[in-house]
């Protein structure tokens, strides 16, 4: 057995877990992650989805009974119909734009100048919305509008763009937006789960030829990491937001962007 990938599986799936659903880019860290454990090959980039197949089924787990209610009223029920009609609305931009320039952004943007510039313009971006005077009109999923859901989607398709994060870009816009942190949390939770199954189910079919079960250990030690992960990065990051805004993540991701550059420049590291 490789005990170097089920030690990489191990790192990038808590790694993985631990950044999906907070403002600081999954992508981002795992790109760096995965170059620092010479793992961003094209097995690597495979890994990545079975990863997020982890967190994904955290936050269905964490809000099963929320889930199973609109899926099981969705025929009856409006409030249920407008949940999943802005959950849709909210998709399209990324998905949309996505497709239009997912494979330029990859060869031209997936590197360590730009995931670190991303990094630190983000977590400035971050530090100017929380210093704006908060007007909450939304404090609850349940109060968004189709207007407001697009606004959120249009938001969430900047993270195409490596190293600016999906929640962060939603999260933040929530709040430019006028919702409060709990609920623009909440609909950043929500929207990953349609996004990320079909990303995920999308990249497996493209990468199928390289499924082999030799590799099933690995993805199981990381698929594992990756649901406890973020199942307790879910529940701490909700508990957090009830007393805290995110500027500590802003200056997190300004300290985190600063050392990669750092270290890419002098060549410390070899952020491939």
């Amino acid at each position: 057995m490789d005990l170097h990938a089920l030690f990489s599986a191990l790192v990038l799936g808590i790694v993985e877990g631990l950044t999906e659903f907070l403002p600081v880019s999954s992508t981002g860290h795992l790109i760096l992650a995965g170059a620092l454990l010479d793992f961003n090959d094209e097995r690597g980039k495979l890994f990545e989805i079975v990863i997020q197949s982890g967190a994904i089924l955290a936050v269905c787990w964490e809000y099963r009974q929320r889930i199973g209610h609109v899926l099981g009223n969705l025929t009856t029920e409006a409030a249920a119909q407008r949940f999943a009609a802005n959950l849709i609305i909210a998709f399209l931009p990324l998905a949309i734009l996505g497709l239009l320039f997912g494979t330029a952004i990859k060869a031209h943007l997936f590197n360590a100048p730009v995931v670190a510039t991303t990094f630190i313009l983000g977590g400035f971006i971050i530090l100017w919305a929380e210093r704006r005077e908060h007007r909450i009109r939304i404090d609850s999923v349940d109060d968004i509008t189709a207007l407001d859901a697009l606004k959120l989607g249009l938001a969430q398709a900047l993270a195409l763009i490596p190293g600016t994060s999906r929640s962060g870009a939603t999260i933040i816009g929530g709040l430019l937006f006028g919702l409060s942190r709990k609920a623009a949390t909440e609909f950043s939770f929500f929207l990953a789960i349609p996004i990320l199954i079909l990303a995920s189910v999308y990249q497996l079919y493209k990468e199928r030829a390289l499924l082999v079960t030799h590799d099933l250990g690995m993805w199981l030690v990381g698929f594992l990491a990756a649901f406890a992960s973020a199942f307790l990065c879910v529940r701490w990051l909700l508990r957090y937001i009830a007393h805290h805004d995110f500027t500590l993540f802003a200056w997190y991701r300004i300290a985190f962007g600063l050392l990669i550059l750092v270290t890419w420049h002098f060549g410390w590291v070899a952020w491939n």
